[in-house]
């Protein structure tokens, strides 16, 4: 526990504590989209088991540096770009989100009109089932993220609880809010598209810089509550009149 006592290790928590918010914020999207397609009564279970069974797994991860480390290790090479077992994660990962994302603006822009097979309500275990799938690959991504801040074990693992904590304190009203604004669910889908983009064009060794997807993220974000509030506001001028 000598960490507690440098100012460094206080700064390295801080630090990665909001990086790993930043890196879950996609995660709890995800959950409260798929969530949503469950009946009522089994989605706050739902978004809770999954947010938990992600920091399980990031906290196993920790817990098995060594091997995560060795992930970097190429294992082939296409066309003279080294892959390793991180990229084939991440790849997997973000063509899996891509065809989530997809799947859902096409069930979501369909309605009513939608087939009945795509109107057909998913399972519980099969939405935990996904939420695994892409843990894995944000999970890796975020626990090679926290061994190139920090040597110390103790800080990951606070670092990954606190961050959890305020994703477990922010999905319920951030899945209400998605869900109750249309428009807003519409465009998340497309930051979960963009993330899934992301993280392919990291496996391919073609990263694109975190602060512009971030950037582009937040700003589409801004105008949509510009949006909703010009929305509101006509609907306060309307009723006045």
């Amino acid at each position: 526990m000598h960490w507690i006592t440098e100012p460094e290790s206080w700064i390295a928590l801080l630090t990665l504590t909001a990086l790993e918010i930043v890196l879950g914020i996609d995660n709890v999207i995800f959950i409260g989209i798929l969530a949503s397609r469950l009946p009522i009564e089994e989605r706050r279970r739902a978004r809770l088991l999954g947010l938990g069974a992600g920091a399980g797994l990031r906290i196993a991860l920790l817990f098995t540096l060594t091997y995560v480390m060795r992930l970097t290790t190429p294992l082939f090479s296409i066309l003279g770009q080294a892959i390793s077992a991180r990229d084939l994660i991440l790849l997997v990962g973000g063509l899996f989100l891509i065809v989530k994302s997809t799947r859902e603006i096409h069930y979501r822009l369909e309605g009513e009109g939608a087939t009945d097979q795509q109107r057909k309500q998913p399972t519980f275990s099969a939405v935990l089932i996904q939420v695994m799938l892409l843990d894995i690959a944000f999970s890796v991504d975020s626990v090679i993220t926290a061994v190139a801040m920090t040597s110390e074990l103790v800080i990951m693992i606070i670092a990954v609880l606190i961050a959890v904590g305020c994703m477990l304190a922010a999905a319920s009203p951030l899945a209400t809010f998605v869900e109750r604004h249309p428009t807003v669910a519409m465009l998340a889908l497309s930051f979960l598209l963009l993330i899934g983009v992301s993280l392919i064009a990291e496996g391919l060794h073609q990263p694109i810089p975190k602060g512009y997807i971030y950037f582009a993220i937040a700003f589409s974000a801004l105008t949509e509550m510009l949006n909703l509030r010009m929305k509101k506001s006509v609907r306060e001028r309307r009723a006045n009149q």
